[in-house]
């Protein structure tokens, strides 16, 4: 007999309550949480009725659910912090919706979310009117218990970068990451979280509407130019930089201008002499647009 319960079925059973029971001469493993308390089990030779509150048992071969039956939408139930509808959000339900998220399994470990520093805006339900948006991957360990991105060594080396374009961090310069939550242990992003949090930068920026973008370190550079470069997954981050490229979402199109993440310079010296190379071109790049404007 075959029980024909898929993994998805399984998750959709335990977020209603139910306990399938399974019979000895099928080896089905304990499931990893053991702290659900349900009075609620189903036979395989009983059936239940969806569209009623309670199980009613049936006589009837074997239990197939299908998961457009089930007149509730589970998957709210099991990531309960959707990033998909963030598109309406003002600057401070956008900051809120970052703070509360638990839309993925970084939120278990975070401290606290790191939504980004910069210019404080100038009304309550507005975002900054910043030139610059400087965007890299995730918080690290000291971002975590700080709550803003970029402090530390790295913090340090990206401020003196700043101080070299005449700029700070709190004046007409938003700084953000990809990834509002640290990863354990400082690990590299998954494509799942990735495209969990995207959402929020995506509506930052959106807010934020910069005159030029930098991209960070090979993550930021993936996330901002996914639409217009080809394989940029693929693509490393030495082959990308040394150019412009161009943000496209939502009817914006802002010039982008990829470079080394500053954690990076820290082990790689020799590299900063292309860093500087990557901020004058965006400098130029800026005020070539600020010409034509």
């Amino acid at each position: 007999m075959s029980l024909d319960l898929d993994e998805r079925q399984r998750a959709m059973l335990k977020m209603m309550g139910v306990q399938v029971w399974w019979p000895k001469t099928v080896a089905e493993p304990a499931p990893a949480d053991n702290s659900l308390n349900s009075e609620l089990y189903i036979k395989i030779d009983e059936k239940i009725d969806l569209n009623s509150p309670k199980i009613v048992a049936k006589n009837i071969n074997f239990l197939r659910l299908e998961p457009q039956k089930i007149p509730v939408d589970i998957s709210k139930n099991i990531n309960p912090q959707s990033t998909e509808d963030v598109t309406s959000l003002n600057w401070p339900a956008l900051h809120q919706a970052v703070a509360s998220c638990r839309a993925c399994s970084l939120c278990e470990q975070r401290t606290q979310a790191v939504f980004g520093v910069g210019q404080v805006p100038d009304g309550a339900d507005t975002a900054p009117q910043v030139d610059w948006l400087l965007v890299g991957e995730a918080p690290g360990e000291n971002e975590d218990r700080v709550g803003e991105p970029f402090v530390g060594q790295a913090g340090q080396l990206l401020d003196n970068m700043l101080k070299a374009m005449a700029l700070s961090r709190r004046d007409k310069v938003f700084i953000a990451n990809v990834i509002k939550c640290r990863p354990p242990g400082n690990r590299n992003p998954t494509h799942d979280e990735v495209a969990q949090c995207e959402p929020y930068l995506h509506r930052q920026i959106a807010l934020l509407q910069p005159k030029m973008i930098l991209a960070l370190g090979k993550y930021a550079a993936t996330s901002l130019l996914r639409a217009t470069v080809p394989d940029v997954d693929k693509t490393p981050l030495g082959k990308l930089r040394g150019r412009v490229h161009a943000y496209t979402h939502a009817g914006l199109a802002i010039p982008v201008v990829a470079t080394y993440h500053p954690a990076y310079l820290l082990r790689s010296l020799t590299e900063k002499a292309k860093a500087w190379e990557d901020l004058c071109l965006a400098m130029d790049a800026l005020d070539t647009t600020n010409v034509a404007l």
